[in-house]
């Protein structure tokens, strides 16, 4: 028989290296055997290139997020916060050329049989636009041509369907149903934003068409120590104790 596939779907990981390893040994304990990412690899945190180490490393599926282009680009910052936009200065400073060209390279989509991803939205997904309601997400429908297609960029993890209307809201797991579309969420590795300040990944069990939103702790006060020894703004490391 064929070896199950279980796809772990990280997203926005934003170089926090403590919660990215208690991803992955949570992953390893759940069985996965593949993984995927909707990008937003760097930014914010204080470990962007053992964070680039590893998911280049995995040889997965990887679209590009807002964070990965304006760190691998040299493009004005016009539109960030002013907290992002010194994340983004500070993280460019320390990317080699081999880091910066592997996000350079990212695509914005990234399209499989099984499922798509994709960092922001479908429609336009250079644009960055935010999803958290259903009539933001329908647009997205009408360009996806597979059952489940994940994304990032709010850090809260939210989920969608498509039958003859679109509805969506929290979620723990989903049974992929058949004739219907999924635009699932996957929350963020490295700074959640839904009050939740655990880890936030999906388990995306093909065999058995299930999705699973997993929370992991990891050691938080690590990361915010790394942050303040950076030199980045304080705010960054207090987010992460209160999951905002």
């Amino acid at each position: 028989m064929p070896e199950p596939i279980k796809y772990a779907i990280l997203g926005d990981i934003h170089a926090n290296l403590e919660a990215l390893q208690a991803v992955m040994n949570d992953a390893e304990e759940q069985g996965v055997t593949k993984y995927a990412c909707t990008g937003d690899i760097v930014g914010y945190n204080a470990n962007p290139i053992e964070c680039l180490e590893i998911i280049s490393g995995l040889k997965c599926p990887t679209v590009r997020g807002n964070h990965d282009h304006y760190c691998s680009y040299d493009e004005a910052l016009d539109g960030f916060h002013p907290l992002a936009a010194d994340a983004v200065g500070w993280t460019r400073k320390q990317l080699k050329d081999v880091q910066r060209n592997f996000l350079h390279d990212l695509p914005l989509v990234s399209k499989s049989e099984s499922f798509w991803l994709v960092h922001s939205t479908l429609d336009m997904p250079d644009r960055w636009g935010y999803v958290f309601e259903a009539l933001e997400a329908e647009a997205n429908f009408t360009y996806q041509f597979t059952p489940v297609c994940f994304f990032g960029h709010t850090h809260v993890p939210l989920a969608f369907e498509k039958t003859d209307y679109v509805k969506g809201g929290l979620y723990s797991k989903i049974k992929v149903q058949l004739g219907r579309k999924y635009f699932v969420n996957v929350g963020s590795v490295g700074q959640p934003r839904d009050g939740d300040n655990r880890a936030a990944y999906v388990i995306y069990d093909l065999a058995e068409n299930m999705i699973e939103l997993r929370r992991v702790a990891y050691n938080i006060e690590a990361a915010q120590e790394k942050i303040i020894k950076a030199g980045l703004p304080q705010r960054m490391a207090a987010r992460l104790a209160v999951g905002r």
